[in-house]
């Protein structure tokens, strides 16, 4: 696992600085007028914020896909997601976005949504019902999302509520970083904890259970982290999708495959992908900068097709 996460850590490394000069005016720092206040008031606290969301997002795939023994998971299918966009939509809806509200309505959907997830799959229920019970919850945010839009108390409010559903970084700053940053390094630290049990449950349920997996302390811990990790993007962002999804099939050639050496590979290799992303977002000569989340939308659609032949070929 070394070589992967230093290799990982040393693109980003090499990526941060050229995030902070990029946009649609490129930052010279020994000839652009206010160079050191643009840096550090907008394009740092933007370039941190892709880089915590980017980390949330890839480790969360990589848990999810373990747990799953689907290499065609998405965080998205826990519903934690949709409940926090729900969250942050009523916010809008009700006029209360200002300040730390949205981000707050955002946290508070998607701790609704985990405890709904940990309500409906129980004690005893296996990977079936908890699979079955967040695909549910997502359904249903997914519903109620639509139905804060249509009707929506006017315009304004909608349009507000669509553009932020696209998913974006535009004109975050510090405050955004202070909620999403501890969320997601500790919704991280949580799914790291639950790598051995994952990498027992690839023996299948029942064999892992002779290992010495508890089931439940492996769900909680994964709904801890995925909501941690995913809420918290999801509160300062808005939807960001197909990072949990592509980053880990980018990774495991690099590993043995277990879920345990792909999480944190996967945590860097997301920061990274995000990061690029919004740098693309910024450069291109556009009227209007392209949202994040349909930049990465455009290039995760395709790669879900390609997996999905790829696996019909395998199959065949």
């Amino acid at each position: 696992m070394t070589r992967p996460v230093l290799l990982l850590a040393g693109l980003l490394a090499l990526a941060l600085p050229l995030s902070l000069l990029a946009g649609r005016v490129w930052i010279d720092p020994a000839t652009t007028p206010n160079a050191a206040l643009i840096v550090m008031e907008l394009r740092l606290p933007r370039a941190l914020l892709a880089i915590a969301i980017g980390a949330g997002l890839g480790a969360a795939g990589a848990a999810m896909q373990g747990y799953l023994r689907n290499p065609l998971a998405d965080p998205g299918l826990f519903g934690i997601a949709p409940g926090a966009a729900l969250g942050a939509v009523m916010s809008l809806w009700l006029g209360l976005a200002g300040g730390l509200l949205l981000p707050v309505f955002a946290l508070v959907g998607a701790g609704g949504a985990m405890a709904l997830l940990a309500l409906i799959a129980g004690r005893g229920g296996g990977i079936a019902l908890f699979t079955l019970a967040g695909m549910m919850i997502a359904s249903l945010a997914g519903a109620l999302t639509s139905l804060a839009i249509s009707l929506a108390p006017n315009a304004f409010a909608m349009s507000e509520i669509v553009s932020w559903l696209m998913g974006a970084l535009t004109d975050r700053s510090w405050a955004d970083v202070r909620i999403a940053a501890p969320l997601t390094l500790a919704g991280i630290g949580v799914l790291w904890l639950a790598g051995r049990s994952l990498d027992a449950l690839t023996l299948g349920e029942e064999a892992a259970r002779s290992l010495g997996m508890d089931p439940l302390r492996l769900r909680w811990l994964l709904i801890v982290g995925t909501g941690l990790t995913v809420g918290s993007g999801v509160a300062v962002a808005g939807i960001i999708g197909f990072v949990g999804l592509i980053v880990p099939h980018l990774v495991r050639p690099l590993t043995d495959g277990r879920p345990s050496r792909l999480i944190l590979p996967s945590a860097l290799a997301g920061a990274l992908l995000v990061l690029v992303a919004d740098v693309v977002c910024r450069i291109l000569p556009l009227v209007t900068e392209l949202r994040l989340g349909i930049a990465l939308s455009l290039v995760g659609a395709p790669f879900f097709l390609w997996l999905l032949l790829k696996m019909r070929r395998e199959l065949a």
